[in-house]
């Protein structure tokens, strides 16, 4: 990974999926391992409630009797939460489930969502994912994933710490401990609410691991889940429903 505080990334973001997506386990692989080196673990994000852009959550929802996924993206104002835009994109699930390459799963149709959330005139100062960053057994998750193809920050929150160890946070709303792979550190637990179960926090793209936790604790001002990833979960059922 590289560290960096200048700016790298397009005067606008890239959409476009990449030629040559990956259909088997073994190039899917391949693909994390070759563009791992591209994430970007520090950034120049606005404080928490401080940006003038839109702080946008993407989520994803699967039919699998139809083969069918749905991917929300949801814009809010950085300051009240308020929701600002909407879009969905629905299609066909390209990828089969593998642990560790959702990514293939879920970009193709994130990207169309996030594509048309632009037309709409929302661009994103970070992307928050429900899922993986650098807490990844190949430190490529989805967030840094996404991040590096479209030159977005990116911020990972999930819901279960995967394959990784910690220790219990404190009780308190704040409180947070090392998410660990052996000696490293890949993301944080973090206490959200008080005494409510953490959130896993990792660095996507562009982004700090202190930042990344200041915009998730933020983001969840009134539940244990960011109002990024709670908002994009509904939509993104709404839209596969609706299918």
């Amino acid at each position: 990974m590289t560290s960096t505080s200048e700016p790298r990334h397009p005067a606008a973001p890239r959409y476009e999926l990449p030629p040559g997506w990956p259909a088997t386990e073994a190039e899917a692989a391949a693909v994390q391992e070759r563009l791992r080196g591209s994430v970007l673990v520090d950034g120049d994000l606005p404080a928490p409630g401080a940006g003038t852009g839109a702080v946008v959550g993407v989520d994803v929802a699967y039919d699998d009797e139809r083969g069918r996924v749905a991917a929300a993206a949801v814009a809010l104002d950085p300051r009240g939460l308020a929701v600002v835009g909407e879009a969905t994109a629905v299609g066909p699930v390209a990828f089969p489930y593998v642990p560790g390459l959702l990514a293939f799963r879920e970009i193709p149709a994130v990207l169309d969502a996030l594509a048309t959330l632009d037309r709409l005139g929302h661009r994103p100062d970070v992307v928050v994912c429900d899922g993986y960053g650098l807490a990844h057994p190949r430190r490529f998750g989805l967030a840094s994933h996404l991040g590096v193809l479209t030159g977005l920050p990116t911020i990972g929150v999930a819901k279960n710490p995967f394959t990784f160890h910690h220790d219990a946070p404190g009780p308190r709303r704040g409180d947070w401990s090392p998410l660990l792979d052996g000696a490293e550190e890949v993301g944080r637990a973090l206490r959200t609410q008080d005494g409510v179960k953490p959130v896993f926090v990792s660095v996507g793209h562009r982004v700090t691991l202190t930042a990344a936790c200041a915009y998730a604790l933020h983001l969840a001002r009134d539940y244990r889940l960011p109002e990024t990833t709670r908002r994009a979960d509904a939509l993104c059922r709404q839209a596969l429903a609706a299918a």
